[in-house]
C-alpha cells in the first residue's frame, strides 16, 4: 500500500498543514520555527509584488492542500495537484466546507479529536484540487505565473521528466518554487535518477547543481532559502527537517 494513502499519514499531513502551534508543539522549549511551513513556502517565498492582476497559481504535490489556499490570497485561480487519492479527497472537503475532522494520534491507541480549517478569509472559489502525476500532467493544464513544488522532487521516479515539463507551464516572468530537503531515497527514486546527493565525474553533486544544470537555459536562478519544517508523529516524537527553497525566474 501507498503510505500517502494510509490513515496515519492523513493524520500527520492534516496537523502538519492545519494544525495550530498548540495542536502541534505544546513544549515551550521545542524549536518552533518548522510551524506553519506550508504557509511559509508561500510567503517567504513568492515574491506577490509582480504578480499580474489575473494571476494563475499551480501548486503540484500540494498534499492536503494548505498552501494551495494561501496562493489564493494572491491568485485568481489555483489548482493543486498530487498523486494520493485520500489526500486530494480531504483537499477537496475542505475546499468545500472550509474544515475536516481528523485524529490526531498522541500515545499508541490514544488519540485526540481535531479540525482542520481554512482560514475564513481565503475565497475557497478560486482554488480546486485534483490528482495527477507530475511526471505525466494532463496537456491541458493552462499555463501559470506560479508554479510550487514543495517537498516532491525527491518523491518522483524520475524527477527530470516533471523538470522538462516546467517551461511549458511557467509562463515568461512567472515564478517557479521548488523546496525540498532533498531526502533521496532508492525506494522512491532510482539513484540513476537522483538530481544530487552523488558524485559524478569525481566531485560532489547537489541537488542545487542538479536543478541547475535542468532549469538554467530556461530559468533565471534568484537565490535559496532555508526554510525549516517540523512533522509531528505522535506527542513525543517529531521529524524536524530543513528544506532548501530555490526561487526562479521563466526567462
Amino acid at each position: 500500500m501507498n503510505i500517502y494513502e494510509s490513515d496515519k499519514l492523513l493524520a500527520e499531513y492534516l496537523l502538519f498543514h492545519y494544525g495550530t502551534a498548540e495542536e502541534t508543539l505544546p513544549f515551550d522549549f521545542a524549536p518552533r520555527n518548522g510551524l506553519a511551513y506550508p504557509v511559509r513556502c508561500v510567503t517567504e517565498c513568492l515574491d506577490a509584488s509582480t504578480l499580474p492582476p489575473a494571476a494563475r497559481a499551480l501548486d503540484l504535490g500540494c498534499a492536503v492542500g494548505r498552501s494551495t489556499f494561501e496562493l489564493a490570497r494572491h491568485a485568481g485561480e489555483v489548482i493543486g495537484i498530487d498523486f494520493s487519492q485520500r489526500f486530494i479527497e480531504a483537499a477537496q472537503i475542505l475546499q468545500s466546507n472550509g474544515e475536516l475532522p481528523y485524529r490526531r494520534t498522541d500515545e499508541g491507541e490514544l488519540v485526540t479529536d481535531l479540525v482542520a480549517r481554512v482560514p475564513q478569509e481565503i475565497d475557497r472559489t478560486r482554488v480546486r484540487f485534483e490528482t495527477g502525476d507530475a511526471m505525466r500532467l494532463r496537456s491541458d493544464l493552462g499555463t501559470f505565473d506560479i508554479v510550487l513544488m514543495a517537498n516532491l522532487i525527491d518523491r518522483l521516479s524520475d524527477p527530470e521528466s516533471c523538470l522538462e515539463r516546467l517551461p511549458l507551464l511557467v509562463r515568461r516572468h512567472g515564478q517557479l518554487i521548488i523546496t525540498s530537503p532533498y531526502t533521496w531515497m532508492e525506494e522512491f527514486t532510482p539513484k540513476e535518477r537522483w538530481l544530487g546527493g552523488i558524485q559524478r565525474d569525481g566531485r560532489a553533486l547537489t541537488t542545487l547543481d542538479g536543478l541547475r544544470a535542468a532549469l538554467d537555459d530556461v530559468f533565471e536562478f534568484i537565490e535559496v532559502r532555508n526554510l525549516p519544517f517540523l512533522i509531528r508523529e505522535h506527542a513525543r516524537k517529531y521529524q524536524w527537517s530543513v528544506a532548501q527553497a530555490s526561487l526562479w525566474r521563466r526567462r
